[in-house]
């Protein structure tokens, strides 16, 4: 059996969660008996996939953007458009709403 690695708090952090204890926003914690009865192999993308979901929720947080490349059928594309138009808001700032929604309500996420 994989043995599975502790996260810890360093002392900045903790200091910075006394300082914002009024702030403080709920985490869910796993026992090792849970985690293993998922067969989970490697949580480090469990990890990633949490502190980016934290990062992404945190109201403070300052956010670069990556510009991407997709390929999305031109019909869909003119509709949405055409939609976002009628509602006076940029299409991407839909897209990227979209996908807040639909981390927020899968599962792991914020329900």
């Amino acid at each position: 059996m994989k043995k599975i690695p502790k996260i810890l708090v360093s002392d900045r952090s903790a200091s910075r969660e006394k300082k914002n204890a009024g702030n403080s926003r709920p985490l869910q914690l796993a026992s090792n008996s849970q985690i293993v009865q998922h067969d989970v192999e490697d949580v480090s993308a469990i990890v990633e996939f949490l502190e980016n979901f934290r990062q992404l929720t945190d109201p403070r947080a300052q956010h670069k953007s990556k510009l991407i490349s997709i390929k999305i059928p031109e019909p869909l594309l003119a509709a949405f458009k055409f939609k976002a138009e009628r509602e006076k808001t940029p299409y991407q700032r839909i897209i990227k709403q979209l996908m807040v929604a639909w981390l927020k309500s899968s599962p792991g996420g914020e329900s």
